[in-house]
């Protein structure tokens, strides 16, 4: 339908599905523009995430497969007004999009969102709070956990971004941020190993250094494939230990 030159929005059903369809997206829609100038205008919609008792097979956040793949772009909205605005962008946009949708925020958040049409830019982060003494950097479902952690510990004062786009990546608001505070963790849903927050914490580290008053921290849920039982699946997410982590770093 691509190569006909319409328009594609496909969904995935579940993201973790896309293994059976990952060659045609990454070496296919990724490349076939830059090889010989074909159209690859396709959003691909990703429902994804844990805490809903899915499973191991329906519950993953693997938007890392894709975020090193130049060619694809990568959304991860945290609210109905940004996810809008952004699947409008990523419809006008001509290259391919991997829009992930997390299925817990599906039924538990609720925003006004106008009626008419519009767009948000994709590339530009958003400040959701603004404080002197740590950047806490998320996107998705984390960035709710990461204002739920604030309200428990309204003595910590911290900036929250949210990434909104993970490629491209509004890097620069995050060094802004850092500069200010010293202080940076990254929170994401997916393990840590080769995730989003590796990325963050190895760009800050290169191009912030001389600013920072503690290490870079990382949290991310456990390096094992997703439990079904609830109490599993609650120790399994990082909701927990990001709050450990949140305060030991105010504290160093």
């Amino acid at each position: 339908l691509s190569i006909n030159k319409m328009k594609v929005v496909m969904e995935m059903q579940f993201a973790d599905f896309v293994s059976s369809g990952f060659n045609p997206i990454v070496n296919y829609l990724a490349k076939v523009h830059y090889r010989w100038n074909e159209n690859a205008d396709v959003v691909i919609r990703m429902p994804c995430g844990a805490g809903v008792g899915a499973g191991p097979f329906h519950s993953q956040t693997n938007e890392a497969w894709f975020t090193k793949t130049p060619g694809l772009k990568v959304v991860y909205p945290a609210f109905p007004y940004d996810a809008k605005g952004l699947m409008a962008t990523a419809i006008d946009d001509p290259n391919p999009v991997l829009f992930f949708e997390h299925k817990a925020l599906y039924r538990s958040l609720y925003q006004d969102v106008p009626e008419g049409y519009y767009t948000l830019p994709f590339g530009q982060a958003q400040l959701l709070k603004e404080g002197e003494d740590i950047t806490i950097v998320s996107y998705g479902a984390g960035v709710h956990w990461a204002l739920e952690t604030l309200d428990e510990f309204p003595n910590i004062n911290a900036d929250l971004i949210d990434l909104q786009t993970l490629q491209p990546l509004d890097i620069e608001t995050v060094y802004t941020s850092v500069q200010k505070t010293g202080k940076l963790i990254i929170l994401q849903e997916d393990s840590l190993f080769g995730g989003i927050a590796s990325d963050v914490a190895a760009m800050v580290m290169e191009h912030c250094f001389e600013y920072l008053d503690a290490p870079v921290r990382r949290v991310g849920s456990l390096e094992t494939p997703v439990p079904f039982a609830k109490a599993l699946e609650e120790d399994y997410l990082p909701k927990e230990r990001f709050k450990a982590a949140l305060n030991a770093l105010y504290n160093y």
